[in-house]
């Protein structure tokens, strides 16, 4: 079995690379959702987004990985679905090179003085709902 999905099309991936908010579902330990937005950027078939280590979407995806991804825009649908990998060091340097970019944003550099962790989730794509579409 595949565990990733191929790519969509240039007018989803040109999306992903201008849109600032992605709505990030996990699940917490007692079943029920979590979501929030939050800043992402998207490389190579696999979004990437930058959490306080000690948030409760980090501490969701460690006890249950999976996730859905969904733009903003309910017009023209773009969901996906992953495992997110949680990386506590080494952020990856393109990917902290894109967030600069897009945001203007050092994904590593704390955001609250008292919780200094921060942490990057990867989520490469198992699957893409397109328009109401499984791909």
């Amino acid at each position: 079995m595949n565990d990733h999905s191929p790519l969509p099309g240039t007018a989803v991936l040109d999306r992903l690379a201008v849109e600032r908010n992605v709505w990030l579902s996990t699940v917490r330990p007692d079943g029920s959702p979590h979501v929030t937005p939050v800043w992402f950027v998207f490389r190579d078939g696999r979004w990437w987004i930058g959490a306080d280590a000690l948030s409760v979407k980090v501490r969701n995806i460690e006890v249950f990985p999976t996730v859905s991804l969904a733009l903003e825009d309910g017009r023209a649908p773009v969901v996906a679905e992953g495992e997110a990998v949680v990386h506590r060091s080494r952020f990856p340097e393109a990917v902290t090179a894109a967030f600069t970019a897009k945001y203007a944003w050092d994904v590593a550099a704390p955001y609250r003085p008292e919780r200094p962790d921060r942490v990057l989730l990867e989520v490469p794509v198992r699957r893409w709902l397109l328009a109401g579409t499984a791909q």
